[in-house]
């Protein structure tokens, strides 16, 4: 049978394959490894995995890519970040490394509320041309999955900015976009103090508009693909903390998106514990993410529920912090974890998935296999996704990536440079 793609030869193909879902305790050590491995694509569908031997027995293929001395293992998924943005937070990089903390700036007007302000400034244009080239460096670093909130508008008009950005960019960009509203990611100036008339805008005015942005044809193209990958909506995302937004103000805002069919995320125990992992439970959310303060009982309810636990070291390491979620005692005890970078211009200014696998390895004690399954299959299902990426498997969408080494292990082993040689993103060479 002849094909649009073979990959064939690789010292080792790692499939992180998991057909009944997340993975969980052992099996987030196995990645499914196959050496001497080839991989067959047609029409940007994966429609054979195995040893060379077979698969080229079986196959012939318009295009071929000889994988000697090389890894084949499924594109990178990033379920958390803040992509698309105005400006920088430079200069209060400067100040945190003279002592400042993230939640003083903050509380000085800085951190979100900057960002807000150039992103308030900016049209959609400027906002795609200062984002893409981040996505850009992304996919060259492996990430073919990305998931993108907005929430650096904090009124009606910039949140639906930001979702429009996210979606013109997608249309153009070789990844795959997954939007998610953040009206609830901070108070603006204008409700300093009225917190609660804040929740109030977002759940009377932000929330309908943003479901009757989706729900209007002109973005019908980007939901007929998403539905492809059976699932045709957006996320609804909050930052549960303290001086930010208190448990039953984040329930309020989430339950409200929950009613217009809006699945949860929650940010939630970064600094402080307000109880957002439970609730997180109890509305079904698909994730809770950060954790790094969560206390033993809710990481037990964690590893029972189906949320997915994401960690972003990334923020840890950028904030001088040794403070990182117990991802070792989440792991043993069950959770479905994934990584992300986080990538935004606070606290997290990292475009690299395999820099966060570096670091949860180091200061979370996660093995390379665990790392790189908590950046494929279970960071896929942390955005609704897991059935179509994440994994090499028939059936799936052919985003793959030949790796330059022998060893898988090397993405995690090395930091500071780029092993990732080809990205395949729906079959096509990107």
């Amino acid at each position: 049978m002849n094909i649009d793609l073979l990959i064939h030869s690789a010292s080792q193909l790692i499939t992180c394959a998991n057909p009944n879902g997340v993975k969980r305790r052992q099996a987030m050590s196995d990645v499914g490894l196959i050496l001497d491995g080839a991989i067959a694509i047609d029409d940007g569908k994966i429609i054979a995995v195995g040893s060379t031997a077979d698969i080229r027995a079986d196959y012939t293929a318009t295009e071929t890519i000889d994988a000697t001395d090389k890894v084949i293992c499924p594109g990178f998924i990033d379920p958390h970040t803040h992509v698309v943005y105005g400006g920088d937070r430079v200069n209060e990089f400067e100040m945190r490394i003279k002592g400042a903390t993230y939640m003083e700036i903050m509380a000085a007007g800085g951190g979100i509320l900057n960002t807000m302000h150039a992103t308030r400034s900016e049209t959609m244009e400027q906002l795609m041309a200062e984002s893409k080239p981040r996505l850009d460096t992304m996919l060259a670093l492996g990430t073919t999955t990305i998931e993108v909130k907005s929430g650096y508008g904090l009124n009606t008009e910039t949140e639906l900015k930001m979702l429009q950005a996210i979606v013109a960019l997608d249309e153009i960009h070789a990844t795959d976009l997954v939007p998610t509203f953040l009206g609830g990611h901070a108070v603006p100036p204008e409700y300093k103090g009225q917190t609660d008339k804040y929740v109030d805008l977002v759940i009377e005015e932000m929330l309908p508009a943003v479901k009757e942005w989706h729900d209007n044809r002109s973005i019908k193209r980007m939901l007929d693909r998403q539905s492809k990958h059976g699932r045709s909506t957006l996320f609804c995302d909050v930052f549960c903390e303290h001086n930010v937004f208190d448990r039953e103000q984040s329930k309020r805002m989430l339950q409200a998106g929950l009613d217009l069919g809006f699945p949860a995320k929650i940010h939630t125990d970064e600094f402080m514990s307000l109880g957002g992992v439970n609730l997180a439970v109890e509305l079904g959310a698909v994730s809770a993410d950060h954790l790094d303060v969560t206390p033993p009982d809710d990481v037990e309810l964690l590893a029972n529920s189906d949320t997915i636990g994401v960690i972003l070291p990334a923020v840890n390491f950028n904030m001088g912090s040794t403070n990182f979620a117990n991802a070792r005692t989440m792991i043993d005890g069950g959770v479905a974890l994934a990584l992300s970078t986080d990538i935004n211009p606070g606290s997290a200014p990292c475009p690299s998935m395999p820099l966060v696998m570096a670091l949860a390895c180091r200061y979370q004690r996660l093995l390379p296999s665990e790392a790189f399954n908590a950046s494929t299959i279970n960071a896929a299902h942390a955005i609704g996704l897991g059935d179509k990426v994440g994994s090499l498997e028939v059936g799936k969408q052919a985003d793959v990536l030949v790796i330059n080494t022998q060893d898988y292990r090397h993405v995690a082993y090395w930091f500071g440079d780029n092993l990732v040689e080809k990205v395949i993103k729906r079959g096509r060479i990107i």
